[in-house]
């Protein structure tokens, strides 16, 4: 047992509405049962209850037993004044309100179908889950519900994204541009190497980017030397020579440290991966593109923003992948696919971000931008697809990640839309 069960038992009034009574056997009339509340304070607000001969207009607080109440300390919170009514499994201790007046009791364990207690324990049979819950079922979810389900998932993924967003803003005093060049350094640096480029871009005060980024060759010694990756006293390259003294002159004058730097990893990794020309394509980006988020702010179309991302790490490394040993001649173009990985991970989380700072809803322009973008390709996706789950742009597969992630791992399925509707069908 567990409370979200009591939570859905509640909310959609799985139980006999009319022969409740309070453990002093008042009985209990629901007019309202309130609204859901997922954050803190009470977990139902604004219900509407009869309770003996009064009406009641308050809050509802739900949990598995009533001493409950005690344990989480709800008798010295101010926030649980107003709760008329405690909702329990089993009630084992009478419940004061700050005041020390009496809350009513109403227990659950008596009024249950078992029908509904046996679908529950069904959704949760971990001897035939290979994947999730609801693996058996999901595919006959009410298609407007899992779509409905599928757009708030795709925002509250967004919401989830905001958060390393305003820390970043925090530290930089609201520093939108430098926000940017810290984002898009973890994210240049994708899985493997993100946190290293983000040690790379925290340890670079923006200012000296700012005045070195007219200079492809002094804004790339900058970002690789930063990284460690001009310090092989061995390489007897004259590009690589011509990069270090770069750096040396640019350490001294700026005061560069590469304390707190965690070097980037080769290892694992595709050779259009490695850091050097991730770094960069980085600085080609920072080269031809001043004022880069108030253009990547500005942009209403992915036209536009593969037109800003269309660059190449320089010419060095066309016929090059690290220093010193050369390789067939290629161009280090951004390829469209991690274009679109950066318009996910990267620049809508930005615009959804600076729009609420600006007061702006532009839910139908990220809509309008992400749709046109092809889902991501991961094995969670393929797991999905697998349960004959169809994804028609990277919105659905974004969603389907933050399905996964913060409701199916958790068994957060009463939480979460589908599980509520298929349950509702069972019972």
């Amino acid at each position: 047992m567990k409370e979200d069960l009591l939570h859905f038992i509640w909310k959609y009034k799985k139980l006999p509405l009319e022969n409740l009574v309070t453990s002093k056997n008042e009985p209990v009339l629901i007019s309202r049962v309130g609204s859901h509340n997922h954050g803190s304070g009470p977990d139902f607000f604004n219900a509407k209850l009869r309770i003996g001969n009064q009406l009641w207009a308050g809050n509802v607080e739900i949990h598995l037993k009533s001493s409950d109440w005690y344990a989480h300390h709800h008798e010295i919170d101010a926030n649980y004044d107003n709760v008329i009514l405690h909702v329990v499994w089993e009630d084992d201790a009478i419940v004061y309100r700050k005041d020390k007046t009496v809350i009513p009791t109403l227990e659950l364990k008596n009024h249950i179908s078992q029908r509904l207690l046996e679908a529950y324990k069904d959704l949760f049979d971990k001897k035939t889950i290979q994947f999730i819950n609801c693996e058996k079922d999901i595919a006959q979810t009410d298609a407007l519900i899992f779509l409905n389900w599928l757009d708030r998932l795709y925002f509250e993924r967004l919401e989830q994204k905001s958060f390393l967003i305003n820390g970043f803003l925090k530290a930089t005093q609201n520093d939108w541009e430098k926000t940017l060049f810290l984002l898009l350094f973890k994210n240049f640096g994708s899985k493997i190497n993100g946190d290293s480029f983000l040690s790379i871009a925290k340890a670079i005060d923006f200012s000296v980017v700012r005045k070195t980024c007219h200079n492809l060759v002094k804004l790339e010694s900058l970002f690789l030397g930063q990284a460690g990756l001009l310090s092989n006293e061995d390489i007897v390259d004259m590009y690589y020579i011509d990069l270090k003294r770069e750096y040396g002159y640019l350490k001294h004058k700026f005061g560069l440290s590469n304390e707190g730097i965690v070097q980037p990893e080769f290892f694992k990794l595709r050779p259009s991966n490695f850091p050097t020309i991730r770094l960069s394509q980085l600085a080609a980006i920072y080269n031809e593109q001043q004022q880069l988020f108030n253009k990547l702010m500005n942009t209403n179309t992915l036209v536009e923003v593969y037109d800003i991302f269309d660059v190449s790490a320089s010419m060095y490394w066309e016929n090059h992948y690290t220093f010193g040993k050369q390789s067939r001649k290629r161009d280090k173009k951004l390829s469209k696919k991690f274009i679109d990985l950066l318009v996910i991970n990267t620049i809508i989380p930005l615009k959804f971000c600076y729009a609420k700072h600006l007061g702006k809803d532009i839910h139908e322009e990220i809509i309008g931008i992400v749709t046109q973008l092809k889902g991501e390709e991961n094995s969670v996706i393929e797991n999905f697809e697998k349960l004959d789950i169809k994804f028609a742009s990277a919105k659905d597969s974004q969603a389907i990640l933050q399905l996964f992630n913060e409701y199916c791992t958790k068994n957060k399925c009463l939480q979460c839309a589908v599980g509520n509707n298929l349950l509702n069908r069972k019972v």
